[in-house]
């Protein structure tokens, strides 16, 4: 046998050895729990890295206790005086359509000194205004062919201040509600 031809032969075993030898190891690999070939479970990592949250379920009894008084002076619906918000709501009815009470309203804000509209919602029904001081929202409502115009508080309690008295009272008187 030549001696390139030994060389050659050489060569070959040394490559299969070589192939076999890489065939082997990424099996052991792959087998023996390197992270490249497991999937990982992300939620299963601690709190501070994982990439998503999932919200707790509501629990209406722990809302109520988040919302009690605490000491930074945060109230609840429930600890507001007059318990029944529909009692101390602040308004009055229109009759018409909400589109055009909405424009009827509008045009009263418009007339009344000292009033400036922040900004104004018509698919809302709502007029943010700031009167004498205060700032709250005109709200119109429509049910069985009436609007009802009312005052409400940033929170969506009925606003039960000097200006939005005022200011309802004046609404009143000039589109005639009752």
């Amino acid at each position: 046998m030549s001696p390139s031809r030994q060389n050659v032969r050489h060569a070959l075993s040394r490559a299969a050895m070589v192939a076999t030898l890489v065939a082997m190891s990424v099996a052991v690999l792959g087998t023996s729990g390197c992270s490249w070939f497991r999937k990982k479970n992300y939620y299963a990592a601690e709190e501070s890295q994982r990439p998503l949250e999932f919200p707790p379920a509501f629990d209406p009894a722990e809302a109520e206790r988040a919302l009690a008084t605490t000491a930074s002076g945060s109230v609840s619906r429930s600890a507001l005086p007059g318990g029944n918000p529909a009692a101390r709501s602040l308004g009055f009815s229109v009759a018409g359509d909400r589109a055009s009470v909405f424009a009827r309203v509008g045009e009263a804000l418009a007339a009344t000194q000292g009033l400036s509209i922040a900004s104004r919602a018509e698919v809302l029904g709502a007029y943010d205004v700031d009167y004498a001081g205060y700032k709250f929202l005109i709200r119109i409502t429509e049910a069985d062919g009436r609007s009802t115009v009312s005052a409400v508080d940033p929170r969506g309690l009925p606003a039960d201040n000097d200006g939005a008295s005022k200011l309802i009272a004046s609404l009143k008187a000039s589109l005639g509600g009752n």
